[in-house]
């Protein structure tokens, strides 16, 4: 069942350059143990460990997510909270994400949290608590298109 929620991904483009050197030398290592197919078995040891790596460690982000889609905002907050203060505790984890967690997304995982949670708060109808986490996005990531937009709309409806 597709779900009717939004869903932004943004993909930093360089960050896809480490990964394939990543697999290109998975690639080299089975061929140098005489793997008959070392593409076949690099592609599937890449795949393996990303996606484990995304499936552990961003936990309740992911779990977040699901629930969002579920339209269970109030149970997915807290979710988007443990996750911001999870990256904010593990800093690198984030700011690498392109080698620790093989990831490209754009975003890092705390600007996901916080936009997420005050994308929950405006589906429960709280207002002032998105507008209050999309205020605090901007503070720490002032270029993000997303709270930029959400604050906007929010604070356009307010006046009204």
């Amino acid at each position: 069942m597709a779900s009717n929620v939004p869903t932004v991904r943004q993909t930093s483009w360089i960050s896809v350059i480490p990964q394939i050197s990543f697999m290109l030398i998975l690639i080299f290592i089975y061929h140098k143990m005489n793997f008959e197919d070392p593409a076949l078995y690099g592609a599937i040891t890449y795949l393996t460990i990303s996606m484990s790596l995304r499936y552990f460690v961003p936990k309740n982000h992911r779990e977040g997510l699901k629930l969002t889609k579920e339209h269970k905002f109030e149970n997915a907050i807290p979710k988007f909270e443990n996750s911001y203060k999870f990256f904010t505790q593990n800093n690198w984890i984030d700011k690498y994400r392109f080698i620790t967690l093989l990831s490209s997304s754009k975003m890092n995982y705390r600007e996901m949290a916080l936009c997420n949670i005050a994308f929950c708060y405006s589906q429960i109808g709280n207002g002032e608590k998105s507008i209050e986490y999309y205020k605090k996005t901007l503070e720490e990531f002032p270029e993000n298109g997303l709270a930029l937009t959400g604050l906007k709309m929010l604070t356009s409806i307010e006046n009204k």
